[in-house]
């Protein structure tokens, strides 16, 4: 198996990004921009640390990321599973890039920056759901924001719905946390009482 080394190796292969490649990106949230943001009701974060990368998946109601001025994003940090990977990573280093969906469009957009946790309690207050507060707000800078075409989107066919798995195929979360744990935690019981908790959790 042959591996690339080089920038130029690669460039060989791939050639030069066209010109439209290259003027989508902007450092800041165009009108345009910022109506993908506000249209978007998920989106994947990712964060760097010294263990290495990671990815969250994020979602809310659409507009869940707020658009505060057209170089500031704001997200609230919902109710997770208390890990806390990608606010760790924040805190020791600031990079940051998300990837906002937007159900049934084609494009997505890409958004990349330097981030920063804010506990401010008037501000995480502003971000309330049914009277819940998230604990944290993420506050982004951003370095570069571009939509990116439907051609992976298109491919996959995310959103059309004769594609989507049978998902009584595929494990259960109780069924994995069983395997990983020699049955210590999960199980059917996980599985039954999930959504409940979940239900009750989301925010």
């Amino acid at each position: 198996m042959e591996f690339i080394n080089t920038v130029e190796e690669l460039r060989e292969i791939y050639g030069s990004p066209s010109k439209t490649s290259i003027v989508k990106e902007t450092r800041h949230i165009t009108p345009q921009y910022r109506a993908y943001i506000e249209a978007s009701p998920f989106c994947g974060l990712a964060t760097v640390g010294p263990e290495g990368l990671d990815c969250s998946p994020r979602g809310d109601m659409p507009g869940f990321v707020r658009v505060h001025d057209e170089n500031t994003l704001m997200m609230p940090d919902r109710r997770g599973n208390n890990r806390v990977d990608s606010l760790v990573n924040i805190v020791r280093d600031p990079r940051i890039a998300l990837m906002f969906l937007i159900p049934g469009h084609g494009n997505c957009l890409r958004v990349n920056g330097e981030a920063q946790i804010a506990v401010d309690d008037e501000l995480s207050d502003s971000f309330g759901v049914n009277g819940k507060a998230p604990r944290s707000v993420i506050v982004i800078r951003t370095n570069a924001v571009y939509f990116q075409c439907a051609r992976a989107i298109l491919r996959s066919r995310i959103w059309d719905s004769a594609s989507h798995v049978e998902t009584a195929g595929l494990p259960s979360a109780g069924e994995i946390l069983a395997e990983v744990s020699n049955n210590d935690v999960g199980g059917q019981v996980y599985d039954d009482e999930w959504m409940d908790r979940a239900q009750k959790t989301l925010w």
